[in-house]
């Protein structure tokens, strides 16, 4: 059975840092959600509503 590729850069996974190839890539995922690089999915929510959730 053939594994999926690293996400980032598309070489064979390492186990130690799966899904990824290497803790470079795996950083840089991580950056992407910091940065908003990924989102999900769901109605848009006004920041007001946010600031009063404390």
């Amino acid at each position: 059975m053939k594994t999926k590729p690293c996400p980032i850069c598309k070489k064979p996974r390492v186990a130690e840092f799966a899904p990824f190839c290497s803790s470079r890539c795996r950083d840089l995922d991580l950056a992407k959600w910091f940065g908003d690089g990924y989102a999900v999915p769901g109605n848009p929510v006004p920041p007001e509503d946010i600031a009063r959730e404390d």
